[in-house]
């Protein structure tokens, strides 16, 4: 019973003790401390962020990868601009010396029927030593421009020259002439095809000249500036720049030409680009298949009062054309 009593004291104790402080003044929120107030206490939160030097760092790294995408594509576009200048003037190159194949394939090679090139003599037209560019005319079976009247044959007066008339629209330019024949002399103009010691000078005084216009010149090479030519002969396979007195004893004729493209050639004046061609060396007695244009190559690379990317820009051609030996 004792014990009884005593807990209900207790409880009475605790009853009135919670009583006490439920009616106990109320104390402002605003003095009570976190911890009082039954909250959590305050905790400075971290911020994450870059440091002066890994700014920096990063700054320069990002310059230096800009800097290289930069060279890459600095150097992928002058590949491909070399690229493009090279077929470019392939591209030149080829169509001109494919259209000599077909010319000196089908080349007449008669005594009585004219020839004029580099080196010839009387009683064909005289070409003489050609200093410079040379020229070349000759009678080909292939057609060519023919006049209005008149039977066509199918022979034409072919020549070949880099035109040196400043005052004309293809100077420091390739041409071509392909004079159409007929068998009959309809007018004064007109010149038959006849078979007798005609030189061509005479007949056609355009076709062995280097400035003279015809209106069957055309121009096929206009990044052509320099042309060149001797002969292999047949008899010991040597070069030479006089053909023999028979044009049956020519073996080949050997052509080098220089090729500018037409990005370079805006880069440089017409009276450089002939001082160029003035500068790549004649053929001479005794050279070796190749030195020529060796020779040609080593003038270039040792120019240094014009352009480099001009300079660059010239490519150099060679090509053998094989004569059959006449069928006649």
């Amino acid at each position: 019973m004792l014990h009884l009593t005593e807990t209900s004291a207790m409880r009475g104790q605790t009853t009135t003790g919670r009583h006490d402080s439920a009616v106990s003044p109320a104390v402002p929120a605003a003095s009570l401390s976190r911890e009082q107030a039954g909250l959590q206490p305050l905790q400075c939160s971290k911020v994450n962020a870059f440091t002066l030097a890994e700014l920096l760092i990063t700054v320069g790294l990002l310059a230096l990868l800009v800097l290289l995408f930069t060279q890459l594509l600095n150097s992928a576009a002058t590949i491909t601009t070399l690229g493009h200048k090279q077929m470019d003037a392939d591209s030149q190159a080829r169509q001109l010396l494919d259209r000599m194949a077909v010319d000196f394939a089908q080349l007449v090679k008669r005594s009585d029927v004219d020839f004029f090139a580099k080196g010839t003599v009387a009683p064909n037209s005289v070409g003489g030593a050609m200093a410079g560019n040379d020229r070349i005319a000759f009678y080909s079976g292939v057609p060519g421009y023919y006049p209005s009247t008149g039977s066509q044959s199918p022979v034409s007066l072919v020549a070949y020259r880099v035109n040196s008339d400043s005052t004309s629209s293809s100077y420091n330019k390739m041409e071509r002439m392909g004079k159409g024949l007929v068998w009959n002399g309809v007018s004064p103009t007109d010149t038959p095809v006849v078979f007798m010691p005609l030189t061509v000078s005479v007949t056609c005084p355009a076709a062995t000249s280097s400035s003279a216009s015809d209106t069957a010149y055309e121009v096929i090479g206009p990044q052509v500036f320099r042309f060149e030519y001797c002969y292999l002969l047949r008899t010991d396979g040597s070069l030479s720049t006089t053909p023999p007195t028979d044009i049956s004893g020519i073996a080949a004729i050997i052509a080098d030409i220089a090729v500018i493209d037409s990005k370079s050639k805006v880069l440089l004046t017409n009276a450089q680009i002939t001082t160029l061609a003035g500068g790549l060396s004649d053929y001479t007695a005794g050279m070796a298949p190749g030195q020529l244009r060796a020779n040609w190559q080593t003038y270039l690379n040792g120019i240094t009062n014009l352009p480099r990317p001009a300079i660059s820009g010239i490519r150099l051609y060679e090509r053998y054309f094989y004569l059959s030996p006449p069928t006649l």
